[in-house]
């Protein structure tokens, strides 16, 4: 599965019965909702890291991955916007870049 196709299950669920779906009924608590989870897990994410267990570590960021798309649908953020950002970047130190967006 890729990403492209995991977004376009979780936009296919935007309209499903929340009864019926996690992702439906994530969604339907709206963005903010959205973004507390996702910050749930990025944080669960963070500390499997520093423990250093691989498995542990690759699953989290699984759940970080699938809530970050949810938060992506649940504003209406097409991932092409973030994958059309990636692209822009490409090739740009990431020093020059980040002192780019500081202005």
């Amino acid at each position: 599965m890729t990403l492209d196709d995991l977004y376009a299950t979780i936009l296919a669920r935007k309209t499903a019965d929340p009864d019926s779906s996690w992702t439906a009924k994530l969604l339907a608590k709206g963005p903010e909702k959205c973004a507390e989870k996702f910050g749930e897990e990025a944080i669960e994410a963070i500390i499997e890291a520093t423990k250093g267990d691989r498995a542990r570590l690759s699953s989290e960021a699984a759940d970080v991955l699938y809530h970050l798309l949810v938060m992506l649908a649940a504003r209406d953020v097409p991932l092409s916007d973030v994958m059309d950002e990636l692209a822009r970047r490409q090739g740009t130190s990431g020093v020059a870049e980040k002192a780019a967006r500081q202005d």
